[in-house]
């Protein structure tokens, strides 16, 4: 049994295998163009000598799925994920995020750098497994884990532990699942705010996005085939032309619009038919 792996799904839903500080298995994907790491890296093509790279570099910069892992950071993009929850945090308007860190697992941030550092630039977290050192770097910055000494990934019960410990503006960033829902509809109390964040869309089935949409609060768009017909027809509220950032309740509208404020942004891009002459391709 390996005791360091980390199992992550990146560029085009491709798993790729970290053990021991060194990638091990890079896996395929029918997607091979992201306008994001076109414009950031000039990559014209997601092949695997490319993905290698990256998942090299994210290892030696930022220390990714191991001990030196740096847990807070400054805004990685303008308007993500991360950069959302950070500035509601230091507006007062989240008080916990239920996230997931490699090396840790789910846990509970209320460090606005800590909850950057941890989600700014990582992908879909599928399997961790724990690293002390990163787990201790955490907890001193008054994080908690969910349970240290598994790195368990349950986003349903890190919203039961933010419950029973008396936080009320909660948000959670999930990857697609039933579990959406069970979280939605778990009981909190009148005074609770829970907010959904999903991320990492890409090869989401069709009939799943109308339960993401009627629970979640904000939606990414990857590159969701499912996702981007979704918007098309129902044509929610958006941030973004490449890849969007659609709002699917006007909690997630107002989130979003209060970074895009700080940051001196116009409100919406929110323009039908959608721009698509620089998307991802293929979308899965």
């Amino acid at each position: 049994m390996v005791e360091d792996r980390h199992v992550i799904e990146t560029l085009g839903k491709v798993e790729v295998v970290i053990e021991n500080g060194e990638i091990t298995s890079v896996g395929s994907s029918e997607m091979t163009y992201c306008p994001m790491f076109h414009a950031m890296h000039g990559v014209d093509e997601l092949n695997e000598e490319f993905i290698r790279k990256n998942i090299n570099f994210r290892i030696e910069d930022f220390g990714m799925c191991t001990p030196d892992r740096v847990v807070e950071m400054d805004d990685a993009v303008t308007v993500g994920i991360s950069e959302i929850l950070k500035t509601n945090m230091e507006k007062g308007n989240i008080d916990c995020v239920v996230g997931a860190c490699d090396g840790a697992g789910t846990l509970l941030m209320t460090n606005p750098r800590v909850v950057q550092g941890v989600g700014g630039r990582v992908s879909g977290l599928i399997s961790t497994t724990p690293i002390p050192e990163v787990i201790k770097k955490l907890e001193e910055r008054d994080s908690v884990i969910l349970d240290p000494k598994t790195a368990e990934l349950n986003q349903l019960e890190g919203l039961k532990l933010a419950l029973d410990k008396g936080y009320k503006n909660i948000a959670i960033t999930i990857l697609p699942s039933p579990m959406v829902k069970d979280i939605r509809d778990y009981p909190a109390d009148d005074d609770v705010n829970i907010y959904i964040f999903v991320a990492h869309t890409t090869g989401i089935e069709p009939d799943k996005v109308g339960m993401l949409f009627d629970n979640a609060d904000i939606v990414t768009a990857c590159a969701s085939k499912a996702i981007s017909e979704y918007a098309d027809k129902y044509e929610p509220y958006y941030y973004g032309v490449k890849v969007p950032i659609f709002c699917a309740s006007e909690d997630g509208r107002r989130l979003l619009d209060i970074r895009l404020e700080k940051i001196g942004k116009p409100l919406s891009t929110n323009v039908y038919p959608r721009n698509k002459d620089d998307a991802p391709h293929k979308l899965l």
